[in-house]
C-alpha cells in the first residue's frame, strides 16, 4: 500500500520523506489556507515547493464547479509539474473532466467518494486514483470502510486500473483496516503514519537492550 500524506505543511512533508516511506501528497484549498497560502500565485509556488520535496505524485485541486473551468485550471496546474495528479469533485463535470483529461494520458484523483456508484464512474471515466472520504462517513454514523470493501470488489470484478485511494484518514487504525481490505493507496495526517512505529513491548524491548548493554561496558 502506499503512504500518501494529507497536509501543505512543508516540515511534516519533509519528515515524512524522511523516513524513507512517503509514496505522494495530496492537499487542497483548505489545507493550503491552514498553513497561510492564499491567492493563486502563491497556492501554485507551493505545489511546486511540494513536488521538490516528494518522489511520487501530488494531487493538486481545482476548484471550478464547471467541466471549461475544471479543464482550464487543471491544464495549468500539470503545466507546473511532471508529479502533478489533476484532483477533480465527484460531479457530473468533474467525470467530464476526468475522462477529457484521461484521454490525454493526464493523471487524476476524482475526490469526495462516498458511494460505490461514485466510485464506479470515476473508474469508467479513467481516474488514476479515487478517493473515498472513510473518516468522513465514520462522522455520520456509516462504516466507511464498508465503502472500500465495495469499491475494491467492483474494481477486482473488472479489472479497472483506478487505484482506491483511502482519504479523509483519521487514526493509525485506519490505515491497517484499509491495508487488509486491500486499499491501493492511504492518505492522512502524519500522526496515524508514525503512529504505527509505536508499540509498548518495543519500547520495553529496547530500554532493556541498552540497560543490559550499559551493565556490560
Amino acid at each position: 500500500m502506499k503512504f500518501f500524506i494529507d497536509t501543505a505543511n512543508l516540515d511534516q512533508i519533509k519528515e515524512a520523506q524522511d523516513m524513507g516511506i512517503l509514496d505522494g501528497v495530496t492537499t487542497n484549498p483548505s489545507l493550503m489556507a491552514k498553513e497561510g497560502i492564499t491567492g493563486t500565485n502563491n497556492i501554485l509556488k507551493h505545489y511546486v515547493d511540494i513536488c521538490n520535496i516528494v518522489d511520487g505524485d501530488v494531487s493538486a485541486e481545482v476548484i471550478s464547479t464547471d467541466f471549461e473551468g475544471m479543464v482550464r485550471e487543471g491544464e495549468a496546474l500539470a503545466e507546473l509539474h511532471d508529479q502533478i495528479v489533476i484532483k477533480l469533485p465527484m460531479i457530473k463535470d468533474g467525470v467530464k473532466a476526468c475522462k477529457y483529461f484521461s484521454d490525454r494520458g493526464i493523471k487524476t484523483n476524482v475526490t469526495l467518494v462516498f458511494s460505490p456508484g461514485q466510485a464506479l464512474l470515476a473508474a469508467k471515466a479513467g481516474a488514476t486514483y479515487v478517493s473515498p472520504f472513510i473518516g468522513r462517513l465514520d462522522d455520520i454514523s456509516t462504516d466507511g470502510l464498508n465503502l472500500i470493501a465495495e469499491i475494491r470488489q467492483i474494481y477486482d470484478n473488472y479489472g479497472f486500473d483506478t487505484e482506491i485511494l483511502a482519504a479523509s484518514v483519521r487514526h493509525t487504525m485506519h490505515v491497517i483496516d484499509c491495508a487488509k481490505l486491500g486499499a491501493d493507496v492511504m492518505t492522512g495526517p502524519l500522526s496515524s503514519i508514525t503512529g504505527l512505529l509505536k508499540h509498548p513491548l518495543t519500547d520495553i524491548g529496547l530500554e532493556k537492550f541498552l540497560a543490559d548493554y550499559k551493565k556490560g561496558n
